[in-house]
């Protein structure tokens, strides 16, 4: 059980859409989406790190809009498409953001660049050619203690325009 977890609450079966796919879990509807991900589907890429909502890591996109997934509960996530890292590429079709941060070595621990590559293909999805201003308005919330952050803009920069291309 997970430390946000209460004993108290009963177990539900709910219906996800997670990378194109429906699956169904079992689970108390207040349990953070990231346990779901992490624990009962083993999507390791979506990362836990403050656990407040604070730090960007474990982001993911519920129906096109990057969101905290250690701070929406289980049943926000119902009926909704959910994408995780695992669902924009694949290693032999990689995703045109995850192309552009290896071009642009913008991933240095690769902690945080999860949860900001989601952010950037939500942003991609809703403004596909974003200034710089925009692109670093929707990763804002993102923190890199590595200092990759203006390599990470470029890249995200570098894949809008090979989108358009």
């Amino acid at each position: 059980m997970n430390p946000n977890q209460s004993s108290a609450s009963p177990l539900r079966s709910v219906s996800l859409n997670i990378n194109g796919r429906s699956v169904h879990i079992e689970a108390e509807d207040n349990t953070p989406l990231v346990y779901i991900l992490r624990d009962a589907l083993g999507l390791k890429g979506t990362r836990l790190g403050c656990g407040q909502s604070q730090c960007g890591a474990c982001h993911v996109m519920l129906d096109g809009v990057s969101v905290p997934s250690c701070d929406t509960p289980l049943w926000a996530a119902e009926n909704k498409a959910l994408i995780t890292i695992e669902g924009l590429g694949q290693p032999d079709a990689l995703h045109a953001l995850q192309q552009a941060f290896i071009d642009e070595q913008a991933a240095q621990c690769g902690y945080c660049v999860s949860g900001i590559l989601v952010s950037a293909a939500a942003l991609l999805a809703k403004c596909p050619q974003p200034s710089e201003a925009q692109v670093r308005e929707a990763l804002d919330a993102h923190l890199c203690r590595c200092g990759a952050h203006n390599r990470m803009v470029r890249a995200v920069l570098k894949a809008a325009a090979g989108v358009q291309a």
